[in-house]
Parts: C-alpha cells; sequence; structure tokens
C-alpha cells in the first residue's frame, strides 16, 4: 500500500480516502501511519468519517486517537496524554507541531517566540526559526519572522477541521456577523440617501441663486437703459431752450456796445 508523493495534497487525500473503504485491521492501522507522515496531507476529516477508521476506536484506540490528534489536537495534548497515543516518528512530531502553528496563527497575527517555544517544547529560538521556515515552505502558512521584536507575523494559514460539537458556534458566528454586516450595509445606505438629499438641495439653491443672478442682470439692464433714454431726452430740451436766450445776449452786448454815456 504506496501512495505516490508526487501527485497533489488533495489527489494524496483521495488516494487514502478510497484506500480506507477496502482497508481493515492491520491494513487499516498502517494507512493511518502513512497519511500522518505525509507531506501533503493536514486535514484528516474526510478520514474520520471512513467507517472503517471508525472502527479503529474499538479494536486500535490509540490509532484512532492520534488520527483525531492530527485532526483537531495539538502537540502540547500529545505531551500531555502520550499513553493514549502511538508513538509518534521523528516525521509525525513535526507535522504536529506545524499543525500546532496553525492552530496558535488562527488566534492571533502576531505570536511571541516565547508562546511558540512552550507550545512545542522546543529549547532554543535557531530550532524554532527552522520549524517555522518549514511550515512556510509546506504552504500551510504565510508569514514572517520578526527578530527584532521576537514574534512571528502571521498572513495566513491554513484552515484545521472542524470538530461537531463546534459546527453550533461557527454557525452563531457567522450569523452575528451577517447581522452585523446587515446593520452596516443598513447605516451606509441611509448615509447614501442623506448625501443625495443634501446634493439635490445643494441643486436647488444652486439655480436659485444663479436664477437670481439673471434676473438682477435683466433688472440692471433695463435700468441702465430707462436712465440712457432720460439723458437723451434732456440733452434735447437744453439744446432747444439755450439756442433763444443765446442769441438775446448777443443783441444785447451789441446794443450796449452803441451806447454813449454823456456826462
Amino acid at each position: 500500500m504506496v501512495i505516490d508523493k508526487t501527485t497533489t495534497s488533495s489527489n494524496v487525500l483521495e488516494q487514502f480516502v478510497l484506500l480506507a473503504k477496502t482497508t481493515k485491521g492491520a491494513a487499516c492501522t498502517e494507512l493511518v501511519k502513512q497519511v500522518l507522515e505525509s507531506p501533503g496531507v493536514y486535514v484528516f476529516g474526510e478520514l474520520l468519517d471512513n467507517a472503517n477508521i471508525l472502527e479503529l476506536a474499538n479494536t486500535d484506540k490509540p490509532y484512532f486517537n492520534t488520527l483525531n490528534l492530527f485532526a483537531y489536537g495539538t502537540y502540547k495534548d500529545y505531551l500531555s496524554n502520550q499513553q493514549h497515543y502511538i508513538e509518534l516518528s521523528p516525521v509525525q512530531q513535526k507535522k504536529l507541531q506545524h499543525l500546532t502553528i496553525v492552530t496558535l496563527a488562527t488566534k492571533s497575527k502576531c505570536i511571541p517566540y516565547q508562546q511558540l517555544l512552550t507550545e512545542l517544547k522546543i529549547k532554543n529560538v535557531r530550532d524554532l526559526e527552522d520549524l517555522i521556515i518549514e511550515a512556510i515552505y509546506a504552504d500551510i502558512i504565510h508569514g514572517k519572522l520578526d527578530q527584532k521584536n521576537s514574534q512571528l507575523e502571521i498572513d495566513y494559514a491554513i484552515g484545521r477541521d472542524i470538530r461537531p460539537e463546534d459546527i453550533n458556534v461557527i454557525v452563531n458566528c457567522l450569523q452575528d456577523w451577517s447581522s452585523a454586516c446587515e446593520k452596516v450595509l443598513s447605516c451606509v445606505e441611509m448615509q447614501i440617501c442623506r448625501a443625495n438629499s443634501e446634493k439635490n438641495s445643494s441643486m436647488m439653491r444652486q439655480m436659485d441663486i444663479e436664477q437670481e443672478i439673471i434676473n438682477i442682470k435683466k433688472t440692471l439692464k433695463t435700468q441702465l437703459q430707462e436712465r440712457s433714454e432720460g439723458t437723451d431726452e434732456v440733452m434735447v430740451v437744453d439744446s432747444r431752450e439755450a439756442a433763444p436766450s443765446g442769441d438775446k445776449g448777443k443783441k444785447g452786448q451789441k446794443t450796449s456796445k452803441g451806447l454813449k454815456l454823456i456826462r
């Protein structure tokens, strides 16, 4: 029973699931060992749903417990109850440590080195950073090592298997998130309506101002025309009245020039 390691992780898991349907007894426990060591498999829910795998809970419980541990647990869980699990090979141990980093990454985007050292039972930072780099190359987490602040900054982490009893918690969480989104959407719609109303009011005010400006221009133009016409009439009247008085003056001047004073 050999799995081709060159295939993709999803295909590898699919092959294990197909084999589990026709495998029982010792062959089934060997299958569990292989899947726990396979570098491309980090989720195990489909296997745990298989009837032959479920039988291990009665026939070979340590194998069943270990598969559950890799699906839902952490390396710290393993160390606290080693008697309930099979003895892990170095490859299996490292894989469980990788999965532990994934679990921590789902709880915090910045994980202190000290917390990782404690959870993974690693004695020095050099070995810890090597383990983190391996997890990044395995594409189960994306992030960077912040050596200055002694922490791992997480950008992305794969999802792990979900326990059946946690489904209701997730559903409630999603419902709360949906309700919060609806409230935000309602608030946004109100703001849009208010903005549109203010925009329309502003446009109406602008139109009123522009119309008022037009009216004022018309009024000023009319007033200027009326003043211009009135000035022309005054000038005509003055010119007509000024001519006779001018001639009279000239005659008066001539008469005065003809008089002689007798003493």
